[in-house]
């Protein structure tokens, strides 16, 4: 008995740790964001009890506005198109057997390891044969292509619980197999569809390094681009950076709020489900 309230005495200060270690770095952004420099350096852990918008003024002018609006194109361009096509090559592999279907799924599952940052070199040659650097389209293809791995593999293994009796229910309808997938398959398949699009939001939203290595011109960086700048710019202005990181940072909050019903049943879908 003093054995496991030890274990879970144990836990739970980690949990709490942890939790910690989360929240204070948000509290500080967002409390410095109202302050003034003199009320940051004199107290940054106290609430701002005569708040300031000075820092936001700050931090929305120059280009910010079109480095939030780069942010949303790139981020909503890339998950769209990855939940389709992910969607639609994951419906193959769940449900159509050919040969190296194992070997090629395999192959996806493997690519999940692989670091975008030795890719660099290679995709960067091909955007300049392409002519196609400092432009949009070509971070969206590249964010695509690094988030469908993953996707794939995770809608395979949920297209593969649905239980087989509510296919063959489909085709003895007369349905088709697109019919089926888009008819039956994609309503069933809302909450693990709605968790990968938080997810890949998440890491487009977030991603640094191939935006600021593809995106060279000041009115086609991204907002975590504009940031690392803006952020050197106004070094000795920290209410400046906390509000521009506190923009940047909420809509990922809005993100999560609004999804995180579904995303809690996409973690657990499927594990109940049976003929």
């Amino acid at each position: 008995m003093k054995k496991f309230t030890f274990g879970a005495t144990v836990r739970q200060l980690l949990l709490i740790g942890m939790t910690l270690m989360a929240i204070v770095p948000t509290y500080i952004m967002f409390t410095g964001a109202f302050k003034t420099q003199a009320q940051f350096l004199k107290s940054p852990f106290s609430l701002p009890l005569h708040p300031s918008l000075a820092g936001f003024k700050a931090a929305w002018t120059d280009q910010f506005p079109q480095w939030l609006t780069n942010s949303f194109a790139i981020t909503t361009f890339s998950v769209l198109l990855t939940e389709v096509v992910a969607a639609l090559a994951a419906w193959g592999f769940a449900r159509f057997a050919f040969r190296g279907r194992e070997t090629l799924l395999g192959i996806f599952v493997s690519l999940m390891v692989v670091p975008p940052v030795v890719l660099l070199i290679p995709l960067f040659q091909v955007g300049v044969s392409l002519s196609l650097i400092s432009t949009l389209r070509l971070v969206i293809l590249i964010y695509v292509g690094l988030m469908l791995p993953f996707s794939v593999y995770m809608l395979t293994n949920f297209f593969k619980s649905i239980p087989e009796s509510i296919i063959e229910s489909a085709n003895v309808d007369g349905a088709s197999s697109f019919r089926t997938f888009r008819s039956i398959v994609l309503p069933l398949s809302g909450p693990a569809l709605a968790t990968l699009a938080v997810v890949n939001l998440l890491w487009a939203w977030n991603e640094l390094l191939l935006a600021l290595v593809f995106l060279q011109t000041n009115d086609k960086k991204t907002l975590m681009v504009g940031i690392t700048g803006f952020q050197s710019r106004y070094s000795l202005d920290i209410p400046t950076v906390m509000a521009g990181m506190s923009i940047a940072t909420l809509p990922l909050i809005i993100a999560y709020l609004f999804g995180q019903k579904f995303f809690i049943a996409g973690l657990t879908a499927g594990s109940t489900k049976g003929e």
